[in-house]
């Protein structure tokens, strides 16, 4: 059972262990040479954690408590600026870089908040895909189905992926290595790896958190978000990066909500886990009393004409790259490295009028979200596929990353906020509901959320 924040944060309030203890445990499962650490963290910051740890446990003594992170073990992806470190961003190409001077924002806002940063988690090379995967530094396994071998052809791989492209995040917390994962989300990073390995994630409207300090995918689309056990996880860690008071979240309660479910796009192919998840989690919010409607956006079937160049992250990626893959592509992840010259198709003109689409879009988002709680849909189309078969197979990697992106990506373009929550049985693969509304309305997603997460807990148990 992963532990919540404030789960720990009692723990830690009554005494019954402190923060030394917790970055112990969490260092033990990251160092296990039979577990996930050496593929979850690029860097592991085991003396700085004991540290700040030691010297949370001391304020604490003297009544000093400055969040419900303090002395709470925390992670974050490795395209985030940690003062002293390389900001490799999943990347061999950066491995020679200058170390940050400071911290970014966000690293910085959660040491002042108290959270121990326990190191740096893998990620997809340069954020670019939703699949997890990194040739260079190894994939951490996703939970589910972990030591199982799969066969895809002639190539043999144990375990499914974790989802991208904050993939080290994920397994960090549900390994115990972390209470929370910090990530990015520009195609839907935070949300998928949260969906695939049964977690909680966070995409807040992209303003709201700064991105000084952090590595870019995409100027238009990045977005920083948390993934962790609970939707109060998420609301505390998000808070906190805003630079926001954190305040109790109060869940709404699910009778008399209005929720959309989204039948253009977003539940096409789906395969039978998710539907199953999906329907299951619709049936229990109309039976706790939510009017749950099926809700038309048909715009949305324009998205991958729009995007098929890559969109904004491929035309912004071959921007910040281009000069580099002319001299060290070879350093580079081959299927990244296509993937972002591929964006070279695009021209000025079809730039300027994928703005113009977006605006528009985002206008019929509003409206079509009018009335409505949330805007549902299932996170990910299919639950995660082994690492054998996208691992040798580029056509499967890319049939795979597409349908896996195409969902929480839809709400990046629309600049919405966005959670996704676990929907699945326990026993089951895990499948992640969304939720999703307009810019700037994140608080009032929060409690929307909190109240479905507790309406779907018999569901969970099941």
């Amino acid at each position: 059972m992963i532990s919540t924040v404030m789960q720990v944060a009692r723990r830690l309030a009554s005494g019954e262990v402190t923060s030394q203890t917790l970055v112990e445990e969490a260092l033990e499962r990251a160092l296990d040479p039979a577990g996930e650490g050496a593929r979850v963290f690029m860097a592991l910051h085991a003396d700085a954690a004991r540290s700040f740890a030691r010297a949370s446990d001391a304020a604490r003594a003297h009544g000093v408590v400055s969040s419900p992170l303090a002395g709470v073990p925390v992670s974050v992806k490795d395209l985030f600026d940690v003062a002293g470190d390389v900001t490799r961003a999943g990347s061999k190409v950066l491995a020679d870089a200058p170390p940050a001077g400071a911290d970014a924002v966000i690293v910085a806002r959660l040491r002042a908040a108290g959270a121990i940063i326990m190191g740096r988690t893998g990620m997809t090379e340069f954020a670019y895909s939703g699949i997890g995967y990194n040739p260079h530094y190894g994939t951490p396994r996703n939970p589910w189905e972990r030591d199982v071998e799969f066969a895809h052809g002639e190539h043999r791989a144990r375990g499914r992926i974790p989802g991208g492209s904050s993939s080290g995040a994920a397994v960090s917390v549900t390994d115990g290595m972390a209470v929370a994962g910090i990530g990015t989300d520009t195609g839907g990073s935070v949300r998928i790896p949260a969906s695939l390995c049964g977690l909680t994630g966070f995409k807040p409207t992209a303003r709201r958190v700064s991105r000084e300090g952090v590595y870019p995918l995409s100027g238009t689309l990045d977005s920083i978000g948390p993934l962790a056990a609970s939707v109060q996880c998420c609301a505390i860690v998000d808070a906190i990066m805003a630079g926001e008071p954190v305040r109790p979240l109060v869940p709404l309660s699910v009778r008399g909500m209005r929720l959309g479910v989204v039948t253009d796009l977003l539940t096409d192919n789906l395969d039978e886990a998710t539907t199953n998840a999906f329907e299951r989690a619709l049936s229990a919010l109309s039976a706790a009393g939510a009017q749950v409607d099926r809700v038309s956006f048909e715009e949305l079937r324009r998205l991958p004409q729009i995007n098929r160049h890559g969109g904004f992250s491929g035309a912004e990626a071959l921007a910040l790259h281009r000069a580099r893959l002319a001299t060290d592509a070879e350093r580079y992840d081959a299927r990244v490295a296509r993937r972002i010259l591929a964006a070279g198709a695009m021209n000025a003109a079809d730039y300027v009028d994928m703005l113009a689409e977006r605006v528009a879009m985002i206008a019929r988002f509003e409206a079509v979200a009018s009335g409505f709680d949330a805007l549902l849909s299932p996170t990910v189309a299919r639950v995660a596929p082994p690492i054998a078969e996208i691992e040798h197979d580029d056509q499967a990697f890319l049939a795979a990353n597409g349908l896996i992106l195409r969902n929480t990506a839809a709400f990046n373009f629309l600049d919405a906020c966005a959670l996704s929550l676990p929907c699945h049985r326990a026993a089951e693969a895990p499948v992640g509901l969304m939720l999703a509304a307009p810019a700037l309305s994140d608080a009032r997603l929060l409690r929307v959320g909190a109240g479905i997460e507790a309406a779907l807990a018999g569901v969970r148990a099941a």
